[in-house]
């Protein structure tokens, strides 16, 4: 607690016959000083209860049972139970990308939630409800919960080097007897890539394996990250032993965006099958296919999985249908209608009803339609029923349009 002389001198006031009354929060400093602006009372009075308590005699005690807590096994639930229990308040930690890593208390109050940042990487979250007599040591407690989320990340990357050293000769073909340690669940594997340019891309490209394999970790799943070079830049690779993969593809990219400010891409391979034999063949298939997946991703902070990408969409973006649609094009160039009959064409595949509907749609007569569209087989050598001459004709307009 502190007095209002306290109060009255930090506001560079003059004494008064209250002076002597006392208070413990801004709320009560700030009733007992309603005629002055709040917000300056306010200031005053928290800079005032703040002087108290570090000259207090409890303050080693407070800071050095703060320290144990952070210094623990489990730092971040020893951090919010021990706040508990002093207070009788809420409190909870949670991973950048919103998992619960340590909750304790009931909040029957608002609460108040402090973003946990080191340097530019989002850590955490402390969220709390407080007696007002302890809302003063909030900014202390967050202090405390970054140091907590920092020692967990710490103690994950002693256990990424093993994990890494293992991924890395699973990667080269080498030591595949390790695959025992992963055990017999399925499992998948994701890449990712930073933009060319990217500063200290080395650096960048670790955060993100220890920030993926950090969200293995809290999900309790087996996962190992490694970095590897690739052409001008890099990329992280995880493997990991998978219960969900759409939710936990999502859920990976989510935090590797949430924990850092920088343009992620990412590739997800299908679902592998467990085993060590399975494994040892699947290794090289999981890679193939997460890194088919990741390019074809084309925007930046973007994800794709194997299973669920367009695997023509990625044949027709490389460029390697050019020749079959200058092809084509030119077959159909030969009917000199000033490309009437290309349209039509484009229609036709894009069509799902009846000639007389898709005449109606381009408003010519049906006849019309049939007339063109057997111009269009002479030319091309084939006719519209057969899967090959609509193959050819989807893949040569989809290149077109990339």
């Amino acid at each position: 607690m502190s007095t209002l002389c306290e109060l009255r001198l930090r506001l560079g006031l003059e004494a008064s016959a209250d002076d002597a009354v006392v208070f413990a929060t801004v709320d009560e400093a700030a009733h007992l000083m309603s005629y002055l602006p709040p917000t300056d009372v306010a200031a005053a009075a928290q800079t005032v209860l703040v002087l108290a308590s570090l000259q207090g005699p409890g303050l080693p005690t407070l800071l050095g049972a703060l320290r144990g807590a952070a210094m623990s096994p489990q730092p971040e639930r020893e951090l919010v139970e021990l706040t508990v229990n002093w207070t009788g308040g809420f409190a909870e930690i949670r991973a950048s990308w919103g998992d619960t890593v340590a909750s304790a208390g009931r909040a029957t109050g608002p609460t108040e939630t402090t973003r946990l940042d080191h340097h530019e990487r989002h850590v955490g979250t402390l969220t709390v409800a407080l007696p007002a007599p302890w809302q003063v040591l909030i900014p202390v407690l967050a202090e405390y919960a970054l140091l907590a989320r920092l020692r967990s990340a710490a103690a994950g990357a002693a256990r990424r080097r093993v994990g890494e050293r293992m991924l890395d000769a699973l990667l080269s073909g080498q030591d595949l007897g390790r695959t025992e340690a992963l055990g017999r669940e399925p499992f998948a594997m994701a890449v990712a890539t930073l933009p060319s340019g990217t500063l200290r891309q080395d650096q960048a490209l670790d955060l993100l394996a220890a920030v993926g394999e950090g969200y293995f970790s809290e999900r309790r799943l087996v996962g190992h990250s490694t970095v590897r070079a690739e052409g001008q830049g890099g990329m992280t690779v995880w493997l990991w032993t998978t219960l969900d993969l759409s939710r936990e593809a999502r859920e990976l990219h989510l935090s590797l965006t949430s924990s850092t400010a920088l343009d992620v891409r990412l590739g997800i391979s299908g679902r592998q099958a467990g085993g060590t034999r399975e494994m040892i063949a699947g290794i090289q298939t999981a890679l193939a296919q997460a890194r088919q997946a990741l390019s074809a991703t084309q925007r930046t902070r973007a994800y794709t999985v194997f299973h669920e990408m367009d695997a023509l969409h990625s044949l027709i973006s490389d460029g390697s249908l050019n020749v079959l649609a200058a092809q084509v094009n030119a077959q159909l160039d030969t009917l000199g209608d000033g490309g009437r009959t290309a349209d039509t064409l484009r229609a036709y595949l894009a069509h799902r009803g009846t000639l007389a509907e898709l005449a109606l749609a381009l408003e010519i007569h049906v006849n019309t339609l049939r007339y063109r569209l057997r111009r269009a087989e002479e030319v091309l050598g084939g006719r519209m029923g057969d899967p090959a001459v609509l193959a050819r004709l989807y893949l040569a307009f989809g290149a077109e349009t990339v």
